[in-house]
């Protein structure tokens, strides 16, 4: 496989409403930028940015693999304990397969960086020949475990597409 799609999707109230600025599409897509290389090529097919509601978190993620063709959906923000963080329970809604590993390693990783790792839901799972991953809202968590798990990103895509 030399070529990877990703869909985009910050899920955020108060960015979808201008309040501040989305920072999260802006540093996946600078991470998946620097990503690619002679041997594989990660090309991001769309960004949504949302408010955080579950039917629109659900349409979003399944526009984004069924309309798109994208082979990877990675979400930003709605993962914590709120009850307005909804992303991880949309993802479990829509998936066929989930995968927890990569919530679990996640976790773990965060809590080299804080506490309030042990609060995060972030969840991933496969829908058809689709891999969606849920990260947290924050650019710093982004910049610290998305690299982490790139490799793993990249064989399950792999895997799926057989």
């Amino acid at each position: 496989m030399n070529k990877i799609k990703f869909g985009l999707i910050s899920v955020s109230d108060r960015a979808s409403e201008n309040i501040y600025a989305d920072e999260g599409i802006p540093t996946l897509e600078k991470l998946l930028t620097n990503r690619s290389s002679s041997s594989i090529n990660l090309e991001i097919i769309g960004t949504e940015l949302i408010p955080d509601n579950i039917d629109l978190i659900k349409e979003k993620i399944t526009f984004l693999i069924d309309k798109k063709d994208a082979d990877v959906v990675i979400t930003t923000g709605g993962t914590g304990p709120s009850p307005k963080d909804l992303t991880p329970d949309a993802t479990l809604q829509i998936i066929d397969k989930e995968l927890p590993g990569f919530g679990e390693y996640l976790r773990r990783e965060s809590i080299k960086y804080s506490k309030n790792a042990i609060l995060s839901r972030q969840t991933a799972g496969t829908k058809g020949r689709a891999l969606i991953l849920n990260l947290p809202g924050s650019p710093n968590s982004i910049l610290q475990l998305l690299p982490s798990v790139m490799d793993q990103i990249i064989h399950c895509v792999e895997e799926i597409k057989k």
